[in-house]
């Protein structure tokens, strides 16, 4: 097959396009890229039970907390009454009536070291009658794999009401799993405690888990789009995630229930998850999201709340007439100043005092996660009063609209519809916001989705993935075969790239044994962390963008008809012609290169090349490496052979 490479067009690729969207889904935040250790840390979290329109919680403040040893005189009473926080109101009174006993933390499967590795341990303390030593140590099968001692005397600082802060560096003797988290007091008394917290100490910032923090930045994107998704708008108003309870010492901030917590309730299950203890401690706050998207080099694309819960779940909202539908707006414009003011405004002041005096120089926020226009939910009028109030305040804010859950209902016309209504104002609207979970057929059969859009409003693909299979817990769902449609359907979202200017993968990670969706990019567990297929497509696509596509002269049309697809751009900084190619067959295929007259001094070629061996085939713990992507070179004369079911990325120079 002869590939031919036409002149630059008019498409100017949107820098910074292809990005990352953040959600606290599959214990992502709490249990994952934040890198606190300790479960149930302040003694807060709920179990969450129900259904749509009928969901509450129940106070299990023991969660994960037990008597240490397990036969000791040892009494755990979690209650409320002179806390550490008012925020978070309950703590634990431990009343001990023998030596050297205590208590213990699950912390999911178990506390992990690495040996020779540092780990912070921070806790409150408050000594009713007891004046002796704490006993802080890693303990399996009786070993102490790292360990040190307290005296009550040792606190660091305290407060009004008689808590003291301990802390302390542990040192791993040797690696360990599955291990327990202990704290042992030297004689019998009382002592109660408040945020018990435990970090690596190679966190980054102190803040995120490195091996994940790594493969974020590793990809370059150029934006993330945070904190969800739906928990934006949680299950009820009252579990919405609420930012400003995120701008606090970690200890004030105010837990919440998470809402993937009630993921796949039903009458089978008693409408009782196994995962009705997910809970929210905003560790990983707003602050640290800005951190993060500093610290990686993206874009920060806060997404807003507009007074509506979820509406798969629920038809909870507040009036646009209301005072509290006010404050959802104000709740945008306390925002903007935080991320960007002035350190003399207040939420500017706030920023500097977190540890930021420089701007975090916010440019793009969303309105609405999901949201879509019925006859009782108002969402365009909302988003017409959010953008007027926004762009009133900061007119430099480019704002995020929502096409709704799918790109093929009435509800995703209706949108469209609404934003093109408002097309002769360039402020308007940035893009607009689609998602779709799908087959890989699906993604393969509108490679040519974009070719037909108009261009008067542009695309945000803000969430989108193939599903070869899904549900809990399925690391198997992120085949190659998945990737590889992914890939195909990418190469159409480049070449229109005058409409669709951004696009983001979801959903970004999930712990292995607490994921309530599948497929997801980066897959962990408590010790190590791998890449997917899919994962690979998008760090093969954001660390190879071009700056203008190439005419393909309407080949691709042809080419898709034998089940290859491609695209093609131009890098001006490197001065190379960069082809993606998808061969989607189950044997090679050979393409020579014909360059137009302007590419006539371009001989050589390197390519990287994703692979494997069936379209079913995945990476998984015992072979986290099973697909990733090797390099070769050539001359272009020779003409490039394409393994079978192989995404590839060729520059020529």
């Amino acid at each position: 097959m002869k590939l031919s490479i036409g002149a630059k067009t008019d498409r100017v690729i949107q820098e910074g396009m292809m990005g990352l969207f953040f959600e606290d889904i599959n214990y992502a935040a709490d249990g994952g890229l934040y890198a606190e250790m300790i479960e149930n840390r302040s003694f807060e979290f709920v179990k969450a039970v129900g259904d749509r329109m009928d969901y509450y919680t129940e106070y299990d403040g023991s969660y994960g907390w037990q008597v240490y040893p397990s036969s000791a005189n040892v009494r755990l009473n979690f209650v409320s009454g002179s806390p550490l926080s008012e925020e978070n109101p309950h703590y634990m009174r431990v009343v001990t009536l023998e030596n050297d006993v205590g208590f213990s933390n699950k912390a999911y499967e178990g506390i992990y070291l690495r040996k020779d590795i540092g780990y912070k341990v921070t806790f409150f303390a408050r000594c009713v009658n007891f004046s002796g030593d704490f006993s802080i140590f890693i303990e399996k099968n009786g070993f102490h794999y790292a360990e040190a001692t307290l005296s009550s005397q040792d606190s660091i600082e305290g407060t009004y009401n008689y808590f003291k802060k301990y802390e302390v560096i542990i040192r791993a003797k040797e690696t360990v799993e599955g291990a327990k988290f202990v704290i042992c007091l030297s004689t019998s008394g009382i002592v109660e405690f408040d945020f018990i917290s435990m970090f690596p100490q190679d966190a980054v910032a102190g803040i995120f888990r490195k091996d994940l923090f790594d493969k974020l930045k590793d990809l370059a994107p150029g934006f993330i789009r945070f904190p969800g998704g739906c928990i934006i708008e949680g299950n009820t108003l009252a579990n919405r995630y609420r930012f400003k309870d995120s701008l606090k010492v970690p200890w004030d901030r105010k837990s919440n229930w998470n809402r993937w917590a009630v993921h796949g309730n039903s009458k089978d299950n008693e409408f009782l998850s196994e995962y009705a203890h997910y809970n929210q401690t905003l560790g990983l706050g707003y602050y640290e999201y800005f951190l993060l998207c500093e610290l990686i080099g993206a874009k920060p694309l806060p997404v807003l709340n507009v007074g509506l819960a979820c509406q798969y779940q629920s038809e909870e909202m507040v009036s646009i007439e209301s005072f509290e539908f006010r404050q959802f707006i104000q709740d945008a414009i306390d925002l903007i100043e935080f991320a960007n003011g002035d350190t003399a405004t207040k939420w500017g002041a706030l920023r500097k005092d977190m540890g930021h005096e420089e701007p975090f120089n916010l440019e793009l926020l969303g309105i609405g996660n999901e949201q879509w226009q019925t006859t009782k939910v108002d969402f365009f009028e909302r988003y017409v009063l959010f953008e007027k109030a926004i762009h009133e305040y900061a007119p430099y804010i480019k704002l995020i609209g929502s096409a709704g859950p799918d790109i093929t209902s009435e509800r995703y016309q209706m949108a469209w519809d609404f934003y093109y209504s408002h097309k002769e104002r360039m402020d308007f609207v940035y893009a607009v916001d689609e998602h779709y979970y799908v087959k890989p057929e699906w993604l393969y059969e509108h490679v040519d989705f974009y070719d037909n859009y108009p261009r008067s409003v542009k695309v945000f693909a803000g969430e989108y993935a193939a599903h070869p299979c899904s549900g809990m817990n399925r690391p198997d769902a992120n085949t190659l075969g998945g990737a590889l449609s992914e890939a195909a359907f990418l190469t159409g979202i480049e070449r229109n790239a005058d409409v669709v200017i951004m696009a983001s993968y979801a959903p970004l990670l999930a712990r292995i044994g607490y994921a309530q969706w599948s497929p997801d990019m980066i897959w962990f567990d408590d010790k190590i962390s791998y890449v997917t297929p899919n994962y690979h497509v998008q760090k093969m696509y954001m660390r190879n963008m071009g700056d203008v596509t190439l005419d393909t002269l309407d080949q691709e049309k042809s080419f898709a008809k034998e089940r290859i697809y491609y695209s093609l751009s131009y890098k001006e900084s490197t001065d190379e012609i960069i082809i993606k190619v998808v061969n989607a067959n189950l044997e090679a295929r050979s393409i020579d290169l014909e360059l137009s007259q302007e590419w006539q001094d371009k001989k050589q070629f390197k390519a990287t090349i994703l692979r494997g061996k069936s379209e079913e085939s995945y990476n998984c713990l015992a072979h986290p490496q099973e697909i990733e992507p090797y390099e070769i070179n050539g001359e272009v004369l020779k003409g490039i052979t394409l393994p079978p079911l192989s995404f590839s990325v060729i520059k020529i120079f």
